[in-house]
Order: structure tokens, then C-alpha cells, then sequence
């Protein structure tokens, strides 16, 4: 899966970067605020994998392949998957509601970021590092990525920065969720991470044999 994102993002820079190219992409990945909200959930599941114009792709395909990789290690493919979109997702649909709230409000957008072109992985990589710190309990590391995300808004405030905020804030609340959900069910909480013994063994030692 890791390997087919950072395919993807490589294969979207070069055909965007094309005359005939560009509007392909635009029309299938590009997410704007200023969009109808079924278009922008329809072109999001790609719009992930659109590099931003403005940015260095190296960027965007180091993060992948270190974040994804090491995510779908520890989670799986389809965890990831649900992980990264959940983010994005979150991402997207503050972007309307900031534009809403205003520039007056701390958690509002100026206008002008209607037409900010939204796309590239750095939602899903920043919500993912987090939850994987909290899934192995790293929480060293996972309160200096919020701590470094909090530090980015204040020093550049502007859309990106604040849909990363957006982003954790949805993968924390998926897992004050966990935790509530593994609370209620106590003790069996934890035989669900439990791999089950192979045949023929009591645990993933191999048999004794004398």
C-alpha cells in the first residue's frame, strides 16, 4: 500500500507538471473550499495523493514512505487507510467551516482561502504519526508532533497549518473513542490484540519435543 502511494503521488507530479496533463488532475484530485462539498468528497480519496503545486514533491513522498510505511506495519493496510482518510476528511470539511466562521474568529479563514488548491498527504501523515504514537503508547513523540503542529500555526497561520490541527483533533477523538469503547469492555479489551496460538502450540513458540 505504501508503495503504491508514493507511485501515486510520483505519477500525479509528473502528469500535473504537463500542458497536457494539468487539467486532468485538476479535474479528478484538485479540492477547493469554494467547491460543491459532493465534489470535494468525491475527489478527495485522490486528492491525497496530489502533491502541492507550491511544494517540493521529495516532501510529500519522504513522509509517505516513512509515515505510511511504519503505519501500515504497526495497523495494517486498511486501518491506515480508514486513519489517513479520517484526517484528510476532517481536513476538508473545516475548510467550509472556517470560511464561515470568518477571519475575526481564531478558528476562522480569511475569504481568499476559498481558492487555495487543497490537496497533498501532510493531513493524513500528521493524524497518522499520532495515532500510531498512541497505539504503541510513544506519547513522547506523539505530544511533540501535536506540539510541533501548534507551533506551525503560530508561526504561519494560513489553511494548511490549521487542517493539521483539524486533522489530530479527529484522530484524538477516534481515540478518546477507543478508549471509552475498551474501558466498558474491561479486561477483554486487550485479548483483541492478542494473536491467536497456531495449531498445535500454546503460543507462537513451536511445540516442545523430547
Amino acid at each position: 500500500m505504501t508503495i503504491g502511494a508514493v507511485f501515486l503521488i510520483s505519477f500525479f507530479q509528473i502528469v500535473q507538471n504537463q500542458d497536457w496533463g494539468y487539467q486532468t488532475v485538476h479535474d479528478i484530485g484538485f479540492v477547493r473550499a469554494e467547491d460543491p462539498v459532493w465534489l470535494a468528497l468525491l475527489r478527495t480519496p485522490l486528492s491525497l495523493f496530489v502533491p502541492a503545486l507550491d511544494l517540493p514533491v521529495w516532501g510529500a513522498l519522504g513522509q509517505v514512505l516513512l509515515v505510511f510505511g511504519i503505519a501500515e506495519i504497526c495497523l495494517g493496510r486498511w486501518r491506515t487507510l480508514l486513519v489517513a482518510y479520517t484526517a484528510t476528511l476532517a481536513g476538508t470539511l473545516y475548510a467550509r467551516v472556517g470560511l464561515a466562521l470568518g477571519p475575526d474568529n481564531p478558528l476562522g479563514l480569511p475569504a481568499s482561502d476559498a481558492r487555495i488548491v487543497d490537496t497533498g498527504p501532510s493531513a493524513a501523515v500528521v493524524g497518522l504519526a499520532v495515532y500510531v504514537c498512541w497505539r504503541h503508547r510513544a506519547r513522547w513523540t506523539g505530544t511533540a508532533v501535536i506540539v510541533a503542529m501548534v507551533v506551525e500555526v503560530l508561526v504561519k497561520n494560513n489553511l494548511a497549518g490549521k487542517e493539521h490541527i483539524v486533522a489530530i483533533t479527529a484522530v484524538l477523538l477516534v481515540v478518546a473513542f477507543q478508549e471509552w469503547r475498551d474501558a466498558r469492555r474491561g479486561p477483554l479489551a486487550q485479548l483483541d490484540d492478542v494473536e491467536p496460538p497456531r495449531p498445535g502450540t500454546r503460543s507462537w513458540k513451536p511445540p516442545i519435543k523430547s
